[in-house]
């Protein structure tokens, strides 16, 4: 349950769809040669998580268990008002 202090500040803010945030984070990462890419299979999420960043030249997985809202944020592709939605 969330407290009235989150539903208003959830209240305030855009919703940005994941597909959105995504392609954002994606436009961000591939400067570096990077690419954030969602698991497929229960067996592939089990290892990496629901998201993980690789390394697009070599196909190396830099890292696992992303969160998408807290990438974006931190990349500066997603600003205060916005939030990640379903």
């Amino acid at each position: 349950m969330k407290t009235v202090e989150e539903q208003g500040a959830r209240a305030n803010t855009v919703p940005v769809s994941y597909r959105a945030a995504i392609q954002r984070i994606n436009r961000a990462l591939a400067k570096d040669g990077r690419q954030l890419k969602a698991s497929r299979g229960a067996r592939a999420t089990l290892d990496m998580g629901d998201f993980y960043i690789v390394d697009a030249g070599m196909n190396f997985v830099l890292e696992k268990d992303v969160d998408v809202e807290i990438l974006a944020r931190s990349l500066g592709v997603i600003k205060p008002y916005e939030r990640v939605d379903d």
